[in-house]
């Protein structure tokens, strides 16, 4: 039996401690100091020890549950679960509002609804569902139709209400996030510990849920803000501002940075505003949630078979601009791929003004349909050549014709044939010793992802094979300083130099650096990598089987057939041989015990401050980690420097750890 005296003084006190937390949780009042709330949480927490009977459903203490579970079970949602369509464009938006209208039009006539404005939180969306006032589940989206049942750990997040102001029975929906502030208090926990870094606040609030142990998701402080009603028990709002009132008034903490707009206008007004103070939020944003305002309309709207025709959301796009495409030009790779570049009258787009852009290859052009003489969206995510994303076809020039794809290109060399390479959509050049060619050869083989000799750079490569002084790689290692001599712009001192850079180059060099500078087709650092590591030396690497190399991870039958044909050349194993006379390679240290990053695999993505990009994948491949040039399931860590491009949104969808310069810093010490 529980005395009264302490059943009376334990309601008070649970009811007291919710109070407190709604308010300052909910409403941002703190009433009392944070310390007077933990007092009374003790003394809570003192009665239901002494008394574990009296614990009650919505207390305080509950938010926490002692044991891990097992599994997550499966909750069949009781109202379908919809993802909104997305727009990037005013545009588009103006397109959204015209199909509102037009949708509306047999039933209501001409008329021009509001809208209710929302920002859009990167966070994990959750539905609860509520019986009688008390929290029964929290579940995730999942497919729309199920989603997983994370009841116990969104119990422990401080702004979900166990009890609602009243005892109705209602589901509502809502977004998990993390702050910015918190996850770096994480990290600095962290780093202490020596455990890996977070960088992504999203992904840290989504995996926190799912965590089976929901003493971890206490730990992470995650927060949350209700945003819709999808069923009550009560009467329904008429508008979807009055709904956003209806759920603080239940007790649930809603987002305060919402606002009705009369006109479509007005949403993009909205939305151009938080383009620039989202950045300063504690939360992520990643555009802004438009809902038709009246209830009534929303109902006559309804859904499309994934996505609510009422609603859309307002995605807050990468760095654009427009300009003139001026011209289109040809560029010769040093595998003899030729790339097509966009020459544009020069435009500021992402705090740097560009004159180039990237075409990729001819689907490319036929696809955008781009012509000379076309207004152009270009957009600039994180590459040093931005991307052209549209044509602004409104704009075209009359006289502009459809672009039509070369048969010649005079960067080829002799009759500048080319030919598109067999199930890709690139084009080469027929001559494969295409002056431009070798010259890009040239300049990759003394480049600093090669064999990096230092001044000995692009264009003294081309002095030297305009003055007949080089041909094949090995003859840069018999030059002498009276051939620099010969060349504009030497005297002594920088000849001496020169020659000696090379000589220095020569000595111990890395077996994958050497297999990069090569220019074998489709041998890029990577997988010179992976070649090295797996043969070790030369001499191996040289009788290797098509087969022999099937049997290496990552290399497939593209770049299997590509290097076993490279050194079945006697001219290029003549070179190579001859090459070797004035070259060390390095011998491959054993390595003794596995080193602190094996196992993981990297990938950078935009601009570092503090190092360049190659420099940091070879302080993560010297303890042990791979470096890899895409996103992927296997992927580790995503580092992401400014002007982060698709990548990172790659690695956001996959749910790869990304990691911000600082934090990637840590990591490494």
């Amino acid at each position: 039996m529980i005395p009264k005296d302490i059943e009376e003084r334990y309601t008070s006190l649970k009811d007291t401690i919710n109070h407190y937390r709604r308010l300052y949780h909910v409403y941002d009042r703190e009433e009392i100091p944070e310390a007077a709330r933990d007092s009374l949480m003790r003394e809570l927490a003192a009665i239901e020890t002494e008394y574990p009977s009296i614990i009650a459903p919505d207390s305080p203490t509950q938010r926490v549950a002692g044991t891990a579970l097992p599994q997550f079970s499966k909750v069949k949602h009781k109202v379908a679960q919809w993802s909104f369509n997305d727009a990037f464009t005013p545009e588009e938006m103006r397109e959204f509002d015209a199909r509102i209208k037009k949708l509306l039009k047999p039933k209501f006539g001409d008329v021009q609804p509001s809208y209710s404005t929302e920002l859009k939180i990167d966070g994990l969306k959750i539905v609860f569902e509520y019986e009688k006032g008390l929290l029964k589940t929290a579940a995730t989206r999942g497919d729309g139709e199920v989603g997983e049942d994370v009841t116990q750990n969104v119990r422990t997040i401080e702004s979900v209400p166990l009890a609602l102001s009243r005892p109705i029975d209602v589901i509502v929906e809502g977004e998990v996030w993390m702050s910015a502030k918190n996850l770096e208090k994480i990290n600095k926990e962290r780093a202490k510990k020596g455990e890996p870094l977070y960088a992504n606040p999203r992904n840290v609030a989504a995996g926190s849920i799912r965590q089976l142990d929901p003493k971890i998701t206490a730990s992470r402080n995650l927060d949350c803000f209700i945003y819709d009603v999808a069923r009550t028990s009560e009467k329904f709002p008429k508008t979807q501002e009055e709904e956003l009132e209806y759920l603080r008034e239940l007790g649930f903490k809603v987002n305060p940075h919402h606002k009705r707009a009369e006109t479509i206008d007005e949403t993009i007004d909205y939305w151009e505003m938080w383009k620039e103070k989202g950045r300063k939020q504690e939360y992520w944003i990643d555009g802004i949630v438009v809902k038709v305002n009246e209830r009534e309309y929303e109902e006559t709207l309804g859904y499309t078979g994934k996505a609510p025709r009422f609603a859309i959301a307002f995605k807050f796009p990468a760095e654009e601009a427009t300009t003139i495409l001026e011209d289109i030009a040809f560029q010769v790779g040093r595998t003899g791929v030729i790339t097509p570049v966009a020459h544009l009258r020069p435009v500021l787009v992402a705090g740097s003004t560009v004159s180039r852009a990237t075409l990729h290859n001819e689907d490319e052009i036929k696809r955008l349909d781009v012509r000379i003489g076309d207004t152009v969206i270009i957009q600039k995510a994180g590459d040093v050549i931005p991307d052209i994303v549209k044509v602004v076809k409104e704009l075209r020039p009359k006289n502009a014709k459809p672009f039509k794809w070369p048969t010649k290109v005079a960067a080829c060399g002799g009759d500048g044939k080319i030919e598109r390479v067999p199930g890709q959509a690139a084009w080469r050049c027929v001559n494969r010793e295409s002056p431009e060619r070798v010259r890009r050869v040239w300049e990759h083989f003394v480049s600093r992802h090669a064999l990096d000799i230092d001044g000995v750079g692009e264009k003294v490569t081309a002095a030297l094979l305009d003055a007949g002084l080089v041909q094949n790689f090995d003859d840069l290692f018999t030059l002498q300083e009276g051939d620099f001599l010969e060349l504009e712009g030497f005297a002594e001192i920088s000849a001496k130099k020169a020659v000696d850079a090379i000589k220095k180059a020569s000595k111990n060099v890395p077996l994958a650096r050497l297999l990069t500078a090569l220019s074998i087709d489709h041998v890029g650092e990577e997988t010179a990598r992976d070649l090295a590591d797996h043969f070790g030396s030369m001499a191996k690497l040289r009788k290797a089987s098509k087969d022999d190399l099937l049997k290496i991870d990552g290399i497939g039958e593209i770049v299997a057939e590509s290097v076993a044909n490279w050194f079945a050349d006697k001219k290029n194993v003549a070179m190579l041989d001859r090459l070797l006379e004035h070259i060390s390679i390095q011998k491959p240290q054993k390595q003794t015990g596995a080193l602190p990053l094996s196992g993981t695999t990297f990938v950078f993505t935009g601009g570092l401050e503090t190092m360049s990009r190659e420099d940091a994948g070879e302080k993560v491949r010297a303890l042990g980690a791979k470096v890899a040039g895409s996103v992927s399931k296997k992927t580790t860590y995503v580092v992401a420097g400014s002007d982060a491009g698709s990548k990172l949104d790659k690695a956001r969808g996959l749910g790869v750890k990304i990691l911000s310069e600082s934090a990637f810093l840590r990591l490494l010490t």
